[in-house]
């Protein structure tokens, strides 16, 4: 049997560089893009400012204080996604089997292609000179490996590792630098004893097991020498579409909240029948000033696609539940589409209590 290679390809600062494409008068400034409102969050940052420390996430304020001298661009969707498209049919034309994981980057299977380094590094510089954006690429045996390498690089990195290898050349970093360990589970491993992933590493399975029950010590185990068999998988069912706002400041008057869930209500609308997709189950998802998320589900009998019915069951859900404080965010959802297989609603307790998020996949 063929050895795996897995290639993770990630635009370099995608949505700077589409802008930097239009504004070729800023290239070399540090460059933000993010909104303007009060709680506008950094969506990327050229790589010039990236060296003050602003980073994807960050609160465009703090962005703003890290590098005042940054130029700071609204984000334009519209046209990342043009663009998107334009790099990612380039790429599908090379590759056979390929996962688009987000607007940005993949991942390709190219196990069993020959000179497969050759093949990418060809590849990469195509779509570098049709469409100007440059591709970072992690080369391993796995998916997460790959994922790993393809930001050791940065920018224009080409990076290709094994995995014994790349679990000792990232010995010295956190823990957090592994995909799907995140900032609460390694400062709960630092506390443990384990601020390094080559401490992780070392730590006995059995005290990982007994500290984050078995399912997921064992993957953090696993996770920490960097295993992982997980297939590229060529193709995604959507099981929902949403619409959400999440508002500058937070609106109290219900009234006015209908009106945005109308709104929301007839976007969502028009995207399924642009889709020709129907769907039998339409929720709402409220999250108050103090982060409380709740979500209302609602099933009906027959597939739907129309205004009037996403309107009418949305905004019976926001009256049943009736927002006890101001909300920050409102969202309307339908799932449960003709020939897919329906997840379960989840619903938070009317009197959920302060800080309990309840997760619930709008999109």
């Amino acid at each position: 049997m063929a050895k795996r290679v897995i290639a993770h390809l990630d635009c370099d600062a995608f949505f700077a560089s589409v802008e930097l494409q239009r504004r070729p008068e800023l290239k070399g400034l540090p460059v933000i893009v993010a909104g303007s409102g009060p709680r506008a969050v950094v969506t990327t940052a050229s790589y010039e400012a990236r060296k003050f420390g602003v980073g994807s996430a960050m609160s465009a304020a703090e962005a703003k204080r890290r590098c005042p001298q940054a130029v700071t661009i609204p984000p334009d969707h519209q046209a990342y996604s043009e663009k998107s498209a334009e790099v990612w049919s380039l790429v599908r034309d090379r590759v056979e089997l390929l996962q688009q994981a987000g607007i940005d980057e993949a991942y390709a299977d190219l196990t069993g292609v020959d000179k497969p380094l050759r093949v990418l590094r060809a590849l990469i510089a195509d779509v570098l000179q049709e469409t100007g954006i440059q591709i970072s690429a992690g080369i391993a045996p796995n998916r997460l490996v790959a994922k790993i390498a393809s930001d050791l690089g940065k920018p224009a990195g080409f990076v290709a590792i094994g995995r014994e290898q790349c679990a000792a050349h990232i010995a010295d970093r956190s823990p957090r630098i592994v995909p799907g360990i995140g900032p609460k589970t390694a400062q709960r491993l630092a506390e443990l004893g384990y601020p390094t992933l080559g401490a992780l590493q070392n730590a006995p399975v059995e005290q990982l097991q007994e500290r984050f029950g078995e399912r997921y010590g064992l993957d953090l185990h696993r996770r920490s020498h960097l295993h992982d068999e997980s297939p590229v998988v060529t193709t995604r069912v959507a099981k929902s579409r949403s619409v959400e706002t999440t508002f500058d400041e937070d609106v109290a008057d219900h009234a006015e909240l209908e009106s945005i869930l109308r709104g929301q209500s007839k976007r969502l609308a028009e995207g399924l029948q642009r889709k020709e997709t129907r769907g039998r189950t339409i929720a709402i998802k409220v999250r108050l000033d103090d982060w409380t998320t709740v979500t209302r589900a609602r099933s009906i009998d027959t597939y739907i696609n129309d205004e009037a019915t996403i309107i009418e069951v949305a905004l019976e859900l926001f009256r049943d539940y009736a927002p006890p404080r101001p909300v920050r965010l409102l969202g309307v959802r339908v799932a449960g589409f003709e020939g897919v297989e329906e997840e379960p609603a989840v619903a938070a307790p009317r009197g959920a209590p302060p800080g309990q998020l309840v997760l619930f996949a709008l999109g």
